[in-house]
């Protein structure tokens, strides 16, 4: 750890080459890092090294030259920092892959939001379990893709109970228009990445019902009750998830049909079968995964999440959409504060 917090930072690998871990290779390398990009598919690894584009993920965003791509996890070998990008219920598998090519010293940048299906784990214990002697930096906040590939201004929550490695990590990848926020609270920045996938399934239901724009902002109001509730069960602090990793993510998520989150939610709403949008995904809804795990929290902790509950239910136990959003209206009244 000494010699990151004393050198310059200039080397970056991301693993992962969907469009959220091209972003950041771009974002990492406009501010003036070299950067490594790991992809599994050797179809990504041509049309990065060779056109300069990543035709399957993020078509139309010319990256820059100093994002290398690989196929090879070896080749992610003496980075200072490593984003990992991949789904959730992928993290265990790459990380054990990747730990024999890596220095102790390498920081894992945790950019996965959600939770372990298998295990209930949040992403930071299945770093803390494969790579116990690696420090972590969480980050997290409201971004679309293309937009941050595209320079458009964005702003992150950068986490980490070492001060000192976030701040280099916000150093070496900050510019006017990308900037990242430092926090120590770990803990929120992740649950408020995993929840807010969640309740923006939920408002995508109610877009493709037509239930109108009151209906989505009292939803995104009473999910970051939700996330509130759930995070301080757990430690987490309140204004972390008021910030950039939660509102701010939690708002953007549930306002867009680029969300894929939404846009699962959408589909559903619409009257499409659950089975049948989820074989016609490329790309990962990590809400789909989330609510199942969280569902079996909130019972076993006595947790009340009843959008949880109620998208959990119409993801994973057949519930039909409209008798579960009629069961959601019909909760009984309460104050909205809680003591």
């Amino acid at each position: 750890m000494s010699e990151i917090e004393s050198s310059e930072i200039t080397k970056i690998g991301v693993i992962g080459a969907g469009a959220w871990g091209t972003a950041l290779a771009q974002q990492s390398a406009k501010a003036g890092c070299d950067v490594t990009l790991w992809a599994r598919e050797d179809e990504v690894v041509t049309s990065i090294n060779e056109r300069h584009e990543n035709e399957l993920f993020l078509t139309g965003i010319e990256l820059s030259e100093h994002v290398k791509a690989t196929s090879k996890l070896s080749d992610i070998a003496g980075v200072d920092f490593i984003f990992m990008v991949v789904p959730a219920q992928f993290l265990r598998i790459v990380l054990s892959d990747l730990k024999e090519h890596i220095s102790e010293n390498a920081v894992i940048v945790l950019c996965a939001k959600g939770i372990e299906q298998s295990s209930g784990m949040l992403m930071s214990e299945v770093v803390a379990e494969v790579l116990p002697k690696s420090p972590l930096v969480v980050l997290s906040g409201p971004t679309f893709a293309h937009e941050v590939a595209k320079g458009l201004p964005s702003a992150v929550t950068v986490a980490s109970k070492y001060q000192q490695i976030a701040l280099r990590l916000s150093t070496a990848i900050g510019l006017p228009t990308f900037r990242p926020y430092a926090s120590r609270d770990v803990l929120g920045a992740e649950i408020g990445g995993a929840l807010k996938n969640v309740f923006a399934i939920a408002c995508g239901i109610t877009t493709g019902r037509n239930m109108g724009d009151n209906a989505r902002a009292a939803l995104i109001t009473r999910g970051l009750a939700e996330m509130v509730r759930f995070g301080e069960h757990y430690g987490a602090k309140r204004a972390t998830m008021m910030g950039l990793c939660g509102l701010g993510d939690l708002i953007l998520t549930c306002s867009s049909p680029q969300s894929r989150n939404m846009s699962l939610g959408i589909a559903i709403g619409e009257g499409k079968k659950v089975e049948d949008v989820m074989s016609g995904r490329r790309t990962v809804a990590e809400g789909y995964h989330t609510s199942s795990v969280l569902a079996n929290i909130c019972k076993r902790e006595d947790l009340d999440l009843p959008i949880v509950m109620a998208v959990n239910e119409i993801l994973h136990e057949g519930k039909d959409v409209e008798i579960a959003i009629m069961d959601l209206l019909n909760r009984p009244f309460v104050d909205e504060i809680e003591d």
